[in-house]
């Protein structure tokens, strides 16, 4: 029996067929999986508010919050930033009268957790009319 030999002449064959499908796969796979997301774009639709006049009958109670947690209530300093105190505070300025509006001036560096504990101490205090005082471009 006699090996066949191998000629120099006949040409190895490759074929790409098998290999450009998984590469297809592959890329299809990674476009799948890849999410495309703008992280630095964050839109936002703000609401518009008009200028309400204040009741006069009674006098709104005015909070403000600095940058480094301090509050003022009606310009006059707390001692302590604890929530029952706070919210003894205004149960003492509202005199009982639950339509009493509490208006919130923070600094716009102040934390989160400042603005949160006032709001909590207001509802403490059975006051639910809370506005945030904020200034135009114009100011």
């Amino acid at each position: 029996m006699r090996s066949k030999r191998r000629n120099h002449d006949d040409d190895i064959e490759l074929n790409f067929i098998p290999l450009i499908d998984v590469l297809l796969v592959v890329i299809i796979f990674l476009m799948v999986t890849t999410t495309f997301a703008k992280l630095s774009e964050v839109k936002i639709n703000l609401p518009i508010a008009e200028k309400n006049q204040v009741n006069e009958e009674t006098a709104p109670i005015r909070v403000e919050i600095t940058e480094d947690g301090h509050y003022f209530i009606n310009n006059e300093p707390l001692v302590s930033t604890e929530i029952e105190s706070i919210a003894n505070v205004l149960r003492e300025l509202a005199q009982d009268k639950q339509d009493t509006q509490v208006i919130i001036s923070a600094d716009a560096n102040a934390r989160h957790q400042s603005i949160i504990n006032l709001m909590e101490a207001a509802r403490k205090a059975m006051l639910s009319k809370i506005a945030f005082a904020t200034k135009s471009n114009n100011e």
